[in-house]
């Protein structure tokens, strides 16, 4: 095998051992010269197989230390939208949840631009209720790209949320989220319970699995039933 066809090889298979979950995040990946005695190659070969994975931010290289799994980044001061189950069982009511629609089919270009995508692929589009003590708590419109997560086809959403269930399965490596308050439509608002005019929190999300686009959701929560609150300490000696 040539040294080019080997450096793409070993960056498949060690790609591979981190998108399917075998190497989790802080795994330290094997170090240079283990990977050399493994693959019989030079030094180069494999640093040329390192480098575009670091680049991609599914490892990271550290100095006399060597490399890891990265941990998920998340463009967001407020860090992670928890798991909404948890959340309102946390507030000590009962948690209700209820799968709206299920539909696969061809993305529209709205859809595909949220996702991330250049062009068209089939989606798992999904609208669930989730409930607290009985009321409406959230709104959630999920679209799952098939082509990174095929297997969420055939996973049962009218008994498990798919936010809980995409975390249990398909390992994600970046994220990005954007927060707004809106007025929404009245679908929308009616769904929840509210009026039209009432405000509400727009949470959306999008995720990564190195290259491939995972999931976009947008969750609704009616203004008065949730809030979003982050705790951080100063950087450096500024004010």
């Amino acid at each position: 095998m040539s040294e080019a066809s080997l450096h793409r090889r070993i960056r498949a298979d060690i790609s591979e051992r981190i998108l399917s979950g075998a190497w989790p995040p802080g795994h330290r990946v094997p170090a240079e010269h283990e990977l050399m005695a493994e693959y019989g190659c030079s030094r180069m070969t494999v640093n040329k197989a390192l480098a575009p994975l670091a680049e991609q931010g599914l490892i990271v290289r550290r100095r006399k230390a060597g490399s890891f799994v990265a941990r998920p980044r998340i463009h967001s001061v407020v860090l992670d939208i928890p798991d909404i189950a948890a959340e309102v069982s946390t507030r000590g009511e009962p948690y209700g949840y209820e799968l709206l629609s299920r539909t696969v089919r061809i993305a529209t270009a709205q859809e595909a631009a949220e996702l991330g995508l250049d062009g068209p692929a089939q989606v798992l589009a999904l609208r669930c209720l989730h409930r607290a003590s009985g009321r409406p708590f959230a709104l959630e419109e999920r679209l799952i790209n098939l082509d990174a997560a095929p297997e969420a086809a055939d996973a049962d959403f009218a008994a498990t949320p798919p936010g809980g269930w995409l975390l249990g399965h398909v390992p994600w490596t970046e994220a990005e989220h954007r927060i707004s308050a809106a007025n929404v439509q009245k679908p929308v608002a009616a769904t929840l319970g509210i009026a039209p005019t009432a405000a509400c929190l727009v949470l959306e999300r999008r995720t990564w699995r190195g290259d491939d686009r995972i999931t976009h959701v947008r969750l609704t929560f009616p203004g008065e039933a949730y809030d979003l609150v982050a705790r951080f300490a100063p950087r450096g000696e500024a004010a």
